[in-house]
């Protein structure tokens, strides 16, 4: 593979984190980790000494980005609420508030549609066993965007309310 190849294309597999610093891969690490992991875990993951994990790992604590959970030994685990807050506070930068109503507004259309579709209020309660076999994978990916528009849907919402929110008060 030559190096252009490999800097258009993603990372190899068995080094996710290759070409970064010590600090971004911890970051790594954390972020792609489905549950709490110790500190040597996440230094193996990282390719870095435990010590290095560890300093990392407590500036992350520090900000919020991860939740460290004591024990023995200490584990640490992504703060997915810290991720969501930014999310939304992104969204509320890069949009006005019209755009976020019609944003809103577009995914309660999706929503509805499937709602009609499925004959439920949610995906959670679509039993894909009563499809034909042919249409499982159909019904399978409109769950999964349902479910994603309803997110959406409610980090939109989030985002129009906190602009909302800093446009009452700056006219105040």
């Amino acid at each position: 593979m030559t190096d252009n190849a490999h800097r258009d294309g993603p990372p190899p597999f068995d080094r996710p984190f290759e070409g970064e610093d010590t600090k971004q891969r911890v970051y790594g690490a954390v972020l792609h980790a489905r549950e709490p992991m110790t500190v040597s875990k996440i230094a193996e993951r990282a390719d870095c000494s435990e010590e290095s994990a560890r300093t990392h790992l407590s500036f992350y604590a520090d900000l919020g980005i991860v939740i460290r959970h004591e024990g023995r030994p200490v584990r640490y685990e992504r703060n997915d609420d810290y991720f969501e807050w930014r999310r939304v506070n992104g969204l509320a930068q890069e949009n006005t508030i019209d755009e976020l109503q019609v944003r809103v507004s577009e995914l309660t259309g999706r929503i509805e549609e499937y709602r009609d579709e499925y004959n439920a209020d949610s995906p959670a309660e679509v039993d894909v066993l009563e499809f034909d076999a042919a249409q499982v994978d159909d019904v399978y990916v409109d769950l999964g965007d349902w479910a994603t528009a309803i997110e959406e849907r409610r980090l939109h919402e989030r985002a129009r309310r906190k602009v909302a929110g800093s446009t009452a008060q700056s006219h105040g």
